[in-house]
């Protein structure tokens, strides 16, 4: 366990995490006080050649980002704000979220004690509140430039996927009114405060292992074990939801979520499933 005050000091609890870590694949931890966003940070050393398993942490982020440009705010030292970079073959590159997504399920439920249900595509959710945030992003493929357009990559060509995690730890008893029916911290459900670097420790340790066997197995056994694990765990599976399209709301029931991660839904006019790459996900209560 982390002996120091918990990323109060934060080459101390960077220090502490790549001695936890030493000879893993996601060793190479730098812990900074504050940043303007760690995914931006881990995605400018991935252009600059950094290696697989780099990871960025920060106390504060100035400018955290969210899926469709929303932002990311957390008071200082009060959450876990970590982004990972990753250079997976193609095949398997839509799964890294929901594989980072399991491993921190798994790491809340070993540290904290806190059991977190993943709600598709990006959340971790404790009776619907909001604990986690996941935002992963990808650069175009080697051989591909901005000015000569995007490429499909092949299956086994490496991708860079940066996925960033935000994670709601030690927060404030009393959350303001806009916050308090739609997120929760940790130490609000375990009762306690948690060590954000343990926390860190438990995600890495478990985001290796997962990640490491789908990158092994490419599209074969562990893909399937990332998706069945995920599946395991979902929040979102057998609810009833509505897909946020814009112009195209889809209300219906959550039934699967495909070999690429994407979610499959049966919607209530009994048009047959509808599968959906990308959406913002409402948990409704049951019709009656």
């Amino acid at each position: 366990m982390f002996t120091g005050v918990p990323a109060d000091d934060a080459s101390n609890a960077g220090e502490f995490v790549r001695r936890e870590l030493r000879g893993e694949r996601f060793e190479a931890v730098t812990w900074v006080s504050e940043t303007g966003s760690t995914n931006s940070d881990a995605m400018a050393l991935a252009r600059d050649g950094a290696p697989e398993g780099t990871v960025v942490v920060a106390d504060h982020q100035s400018a955290g980002r969210g899926r469709a440009g929303r932002t990311w705010e957390a008071p200082p030292k009060a959450s876990l704000l970590v982004s990972v970079l990753l250079r997976p073959p193609a095949a398997v590159a839509g799964l890294c979220a929901m594989a980072a997504g399991v491993a921190m399920a798994d790491a809340v439920a070993s540290v904290a004690g806190v059991t977190a249900g993943l709600k598709w595509p990006n959340d971790l959710v404790v009776d619907d509140r909001k604990l986690v945030g996941i935002l992963a992003e990808a650069d175009w493929p080697a051989g591909s430039t901005e000015s000569g357009g995007w490429r499909a990559p092949t299956p086994d060509e490496r991708l860079v996927v940066v996925v960033g995690i935000g994670v709601n730890v030690n927060w404030p008893a009393d959350l303001p009114d806009d916050l308090a029916d739609i997120a929760v911290a940790l130490n609000h459900l375990a009762g306690h405060d948690v060590d954000r670097p343990d926390l860190l420790v438990a995600f890495l340790r478990r985001l290796g292992a997962l990640y490491g066997e789908m990158v092994r197995s490419s599209s074969g056994s562990g893909s399937a074990a990332v998706l069945d694990a995920w599946k395991e765990r979902s929040a979102t599976l057998g609810r009833r939801v509505r897909l946020d399209l814009g112009t195209d709301d889809v209300e219906g029931t959550a039934v699967d979520i495909t070999a690429d991660g994407h979610l499959v839904v049966e919607p209530d006019d009994g048009t047959g499933p509808r599968t959906f790459a990308v959406g913002d996900v409402v948990h409704l209560r049951p019709a009656r």
